[in-house]
């Protein structure tokens, strides 16, 4: 990382929050600590995946030493077997933005970010026994079309129809509360941070320099033992568990089982990562537009 965070930190109020948006690999963590260690304040993970205890190597979350440097919170707090969700982690917002201390939040969810800043819709927990038939027709024959035919008109108008998760989320929701997506996300509560308060920061880093580095991250993280990580949880391994979609998770379990060779395995992952990287990409700059970019070199 030959990024430059000194003159960024110098523009930012040590009094405001700070939050750090971009996609994997463009040094979310990195600028949170800097930023940390400059001014002050308390880091909070913002990303779905390195809340699990059981990735540490996998997720790149920070290491020992860093979380040693700066005080760091909601990483690794989570056990595998555990529900969590992004209401889950704005509950635990709350509590630490009732504690008076200036929040550094870094992450690459999106989802958790806006939810954040804009609000986010109170909706029941949906059943299992309803998600387990979501999944049944998803993966049943026509499964996304039979989906959206059972999602009432208001919500599929705002519905991105290509992805499964999207359309078994707003399935799911109807089904298991008789009301629709949309009708619940009309009735969103003020989001918890008044985003006109906060430095909100989104880094943007050169697509294929990017792309480098997430090659050679993940080789880090091989050489760093992500595949013992993945070996010790193939016992309980459950493909849908919220936990197993660390990525590179089921691609090095694959080689594992003996199923496919590790330099398949590494690609495959390699591949997902950068998938991942462009879906971010496109999620901020649909729906973070007027957040404040930060070019970065990777």
């Amino acid at each position: 990382m030959t990024v430059e965070f000194a003159p960024l930190i110098a523009g930012l109020d040590p009094a405001r929050h700070v939050l750090i948006a971009g996609p994997t690999a463009a040094g979310k963590s990195a600028l949170a600590l800097a930023i940390s260690r400059a001014q002050g304040g308390l880091i909070v993970n913002a990303d779905a995946l390195q809340v699990w205890s059981c990735w540490r190597v996998l997720t790149a979350r920070p290491s020992v030493e860093d979380e040693a440097a700066a005080p760091h919170r909601l990483y690794g707090h989570v056990a595998p077997g555990t529900t969590y969700s992004v209401g889950t982690w704005l509950a635990e917002i709350a509590e630490l933005l009732a504690g008076g201390e200036r929040l550094i939040i870094a992450g690459g969810t999106g989802l958790y970010l806006t939810a954040l800043t804009e609000g986010l819709a109170v909706i029941p927990p949906v059943p299992p026994e309803v998600r387990a038939e979501a999944d049944r027709i998803r993966l049943g024959p026509d499964g996304l079309a039979n989906l959206l035919s059972g999602v009432d008109a208001g919500t599929v108008a705002g519905l991105d129809r290509l992805n499964p998760m999207r359309v078994q989320r707003a399935w799911e929701v109807l089904r298991a509360t008789g009301r629709g997506l949309a009708d619940w996300q009309a009735d969103t509560p003020p989001p918890l941070i008044d985003p006109a308060g906060v430095h909100r920061l989104v880094l943007q880093a050169d697509r294929d320099r990017l792309a480098a580095r997430i090659e050679g991250r993940f080789d880090a993280m091989l050489t760093g033992g992500a595949l013992a990580e993945v070996a010790a949880l193939r016992p309980i391994w459950q493909p849908q568990a919220q936990w197993a979609r660390a990525i590179g998770a089921a691609e090095l379990l694959a080689h594992l089982r003996g199923e496919t060779s590790l330099a398949d395995a590494r690609e495959a992952a390699i591949i997902a990562t950068r998938r991942y990287a462009k879906a971010q990409r496109s999620w901020f700059r649909n729906r973070m537009g007027d957040w404040t970019p930060v070019p970065v070199e990777v």
